[in-house]
């Protein structure tokens, strides 16, 4: 049974990393889920990254294991190691994929080629947990993230965990703005003139998805709002099903 919980952002204003969120997460895995494995790729330097999350995920009783973190006595040439990178997802009791830029992370999850394996654990029961560009990673494609393409991956299809698309860190503009540029409403309803029968979630900060099989629940203090081709945004609120979003099969 597919189970992810898909988090808008890390850090909420006027809060720590993960403070906002860090019950929630620990409340989704279980009392029988001890270990998680932490995918930093979306950061450049991924050991600060791996001891962060470690940090902090110890304070709500969990181990964390960073995916291809250097050994003890490991060469540099290590920390691109396929094989080694599949053997920690086969023995992973949960994973957790981190924030930063959605387009690295696609590329070095591409370049190792696990992809698919993480898709059918997760398919088969192994939760999931997304902040940000973790979270973008849980859709069809990454083509609905706010990042620059600072690295070009191979094609943008990424997990396919849920049928539809996520925009983390959704963001109206401010009353009185002279900002010229296009709003995020206006370049969502820009993916949707070219990408008819999908449905986008702007998850607004402080929010996040959890879906339990056909179950999905909205959830946090804030919001989403969902964009449909050719028709006006729907405004949700929490607590709330959207079971309806997760009919496609994933």
């Amino acid at each position: 049974m597919r189970r992810a919980l898909l988090v808008s952002n890390s850090t909420l204003h006027g809060q720590g990393y993960l403070d906002h969120c860090a019950a929630e997460m620990r409340a989704f895995l279980g009392a029988a889920v001890r270990r998680i494995l932490f995918v930093p790729f979306a950061i450049q330097d991924r050991a600060a990254y791996v001891a962060k999350v470690r940090e902090r995920l110890g304070r709500v009783d969990l181990e964390v294991d960073g995916l291809l973190e250097p050994s003890r006595g490991a060469l540099a040439g290590d920390a691109g190691d396929p094989e080694r990178a599949r053997l920690a997802i086969a023995g992973a009791q949960a994973i957790f994929v981190g924030g930063g830029n959605t387009f690295r992370l696609l590329a070095t999850l591409q370049d190792l080629g696990v992809l698919p394996q993480i898709r059918a654990r997760v398919l088969a029961g192994m939760p999931y947990i997304g902040s940000s560009a973790g979270s973008n990673l849980a859709c069809p494609t990454i083509r609905t993230t706010n990042d620059m393409p600072i690295v070009e991956p191979r094609s943008f299809e990424a997990l396919g965990l849920v049928p539809f698309q996520l925009n983390p860190h959704y963001l109206d503009p401010p009353p009185g703005s002279t900002h010229m540029g296009e709003t995020r409403e206006q370049r969502l309803r820009e993916f949707l003139e070219e990408n008819d029968g999908v449905v986008v979630v702007g998850l607004r900060e402080g929010a996040w998805l959890r879906a339990e099989g056909t179950a999905l629940a909205l959830g946090g203090t804030t919001g989403a709002r969902i964009f449909r081709r050719g028709a006006p945004p729907e405004e949700v609120l929490p607590p709330l099903r959207l079971d309806s979003l997760l009919a496609a099969p994933a």
